[in-house]
C-alpha cells in the first residue's frame, strides 16, 4: 500500500523547528563560546602545572563540543526528514548488536581517555613538592589571608591557637608560642612574595571555618580545613601581581576575603624577607 504524502503545512513546520535547532546551535553555542572567551575567559596562565590543565580543559571542550553540535544536527536532521505526522507506520526491528556496540563502546573509549588524562594531571598537581621548594605556611580566616615564612634556620616555629591576638589587634596573629625557639625568627605578613621559576609548597590552615585557597592565573584551588594542614606545591613562571580569592562561601565577609601574590626574582624576594624581619 502506497504511503500517503505526509500534508503541506506539517513538512513546513517539521523544517523551519529544524532550521531553528541548527540556528540555536550557532548562536547560542558558537556565539556564547566566542563571547564567553572575550570577556570571561581564564586569564593567562602563570604557572608550570596550570598548562596541563588548561591542555586538559581545552581537549574536554573540544570533545563535548563536537559531540554537543553533532548531537543537535543529528536531532535537527530527523525533524527535517520526519517533521510531519504522515500516516506512514515507524520502520522497528528488535536489535542491532553491531549498532548498541558501537554507540556504547566509541563514549566508553572516549569518557576514559578524558578520565586518564584528568588522572595524570591530577597526578602531577599532587605529587610530592621537590626538594628544593619554598616553604610557605597560609593560613585563612576571616575575613583575610595571612602568610608564614620560615626565618634563616628554615624551621617553622610551633603554634598555639590560644595565642592568637584578637582581630584588629596586634601582637600575635599567628598564635606563634614564645616557648620554642624556633618561633623567635618566623616572619608573618599579610603579603605573599614568591620567586619565579622556583617550585613552592604551601601549608594550607584555618583559622575558622572552611575557605578555599584560590590563585585563578595559576589554576591552584584547595580548600583550607580547620584543624588540618593540607599541603599543595606549585611554580610560578610569570613575573607580576596575581589575585588570591576565597573559592568558599565563608561568611558575610566573603566578598572581601582577596589578597595578593607577587611574582618577582628570587634576589627580589630575598631583599623583601629581609626587610620584614626587621
Amino acid at each position: 500500500m502506497a504511503e500517503i504524502p505526509a500534508p503541506t503545512g506539517e513538512r513546513r513546520t517539521g523544517r523551519l523547528l529544524a532550521t531553528l535547532i541548527v540556528v540555536m546551535i550557532v548562536l547560542g553555542g558558537v556565539g556564547m563560546t566566542l563571547l564567553a572567551r572575550r570577556h570571561w575567559w581564564m586569564l593567562p596562565v602563570a604557572s608550570a602545572h596550570g598548562v596541563d590543565v588548561d591542555r586538559l580543559i581545552y581537549t574536554t571542550f573540544a570533545v563535548t563540543g563536537i559531540v554537543f553540535v553533532l548531537v543537535h544536527l543529528l536531532i535537527a536532521g530527523f525533524v527535517w526528514r520526519y517533521g510531519a505526522h504522515g500516516t506512514g507506520r515507524a520502520a522497528y526491528w528488535h536489535d542491532d548488536r553491531t549498532l548498541e556496540l558501537t554507540y556504547t563502546l566509541v563514549p566508553a573509549a572516549v569518557l576514559v581517555t578524558l578520565i586518564s588524562m584528568g588522572a595524570v594531571v591530577w597526578a602531577r598537581v599532587h605529587s610530592p613538592a621537590p626538594a628544593d621548594a619554598t616553604v610557605v605556611e597560609v593560613r585563612a580566616e576571616q575575613f583575610g589571608w595571612l602568610f608564614r615564612y620560615p626565618g634563616p634556620d628554615g624551621i617553622f616555629g610551633r603554634v598555639d591557637p590560644a595565642l592568637i591576638s584578637p582581630p584588629g589587634k596586634p601582637g600575635n596573629p599567628m598564635g606563634l608560642d614564645p616557648a620554642d625557639p624556633a618561633s623567635a625568627d618566623d616572619i608573618v605578613t599579610r603579603e605573599l612574595h614568591l620567586a619565579v621559576n622556583r617550585p613552592v609548597r604551601v601549608r594550607i590552615r584555618s583559622k575558622d571555618v572552611i575557605h578555599s585557597f584560590f590563585i585563578p592565573a595559576f589554576r591552584v584551588k584547595q580548600d583550607a580545613v580547620p584543624g588540618m594542614t593540607v599541603e599543595i606545591w606549585f611554580t610560578p613562571t610569570q613575573e607580576g601581581s596575581y589575585e588570591i580569592a576565597c573559592a568558599q562561601l565563608c561568611g558575610i565577609g566573603h566578598y572581601i576575603m582577596r589578597g595578593k601574590v607577587t611574582v618577582e626574582s628570587e634576589e627580589a624576594v630575598l631583599t623583601w624577607l629581609a626587610q620584614q624581619s626587621h
